[in-house]
């Protein structure tokens, strides 16, 4: 069952193209990567969707059944979207707590606030250790612990994510994509932009490549990890 479907869609920045007719889909409960190098659009996707850039008119965003594409970007958290932006997008001036409490703002996400945390907690049980503390005094893996619980706190379906990993040591990123994976057992959809090739395909069941503002290839995780092509373009830096 299709949960997002994205077609013909285009994004311009003044006279640049950053977006050249894409067309993807998400299942339910699926997980799907984007990958492609710096400059291939794959952020500029990932905030259309969301509603914090507007795409060209003429494009088509459906999400549940509902077109999506003109609507504001709480609206479309409200219809059960959440990003991770990149660069995590955290109040540093706030504790923990205080990050998680504004992540169930939602109307949505009210009456669940209390296993939602419980379920962040579990996830990543340093914020609970930590959640009095504030945030812009914690690590940067610790603070990509609380982007991303700030977005579960919204009650999402589809949890979006743009380059999760980056900057992050190496036996950080491998519990990062462990804890997706967790996240990805609870039925949750995740959409991943990623530099990190390899662990993003693990937990992923297909993915797309993107080059230039356009999708220049889709197939399974298992078929992209293994084609040649891929691995001479990314999986020899992204180790």
């Amino acid at each position: 069952m299709i949960m997002l479907e994205i077609g013909d869609l285009s994004l311009h920045y003044g006279q640049h193209l950053a977006l050249d007719r894409i067309s993807i889909s998400v299942g339910k409960g699926e997980t799907v990567v984007i990958l492609g190098a710096n400059g291939a659009g794959k952020s500029s996707l990932l905030k259309a969707i969301a509603g914090m850039t507007p795409a060209d008119s003429g494009a088509s965003i459906v999400f549940g059944g509902r077109r999506i594409h003109a609507l504001p970007a709480h609206e479309v958290l409200e219809a059960g979207i959440a990003l991770v932006p990149e660069g995590r997008g955290v109040f540093g001036d706030l504790t923990v707590e205080e990050n998680l409490a504004l992540g169930a703002y939602a109307k949505r996400a009210r009456a669940h606030a209390n296993e939602n945390r419980a379920f962040v907690y579990e996830l990543f049980p340093k914020l609970l250790e930590r959640r009095r503390q504030y945030v812009n005094t914690m690590s940067g893996g610790e603070q990509q612990m609380v982007a991303i619980g700030r977005a579960l706190m919204s009650k999402p379906e589809l949890l979006m994510l743009d380059e999760p990993s980056l900057g992050l040591a190496p036996v950080v990123v491998g519990d990062l994509f462990r804890s997706l994976g967790r996240i990805r057992e609870r039925g949750l959809a995740l959409l991943i932009v990623e530099q990190n090739v390899k662990m993003s395909l693990s937990i992923a069941d297909r993915g797309y490549l993107a080059e230039a503002g356009r999708i220049t290839g889709e197939d399974t995780a298992a078929n992209l990890m293994n084609d040649l092509a891929v691995q001479r373009a990314f999986l020899g830096s992204a180790a």
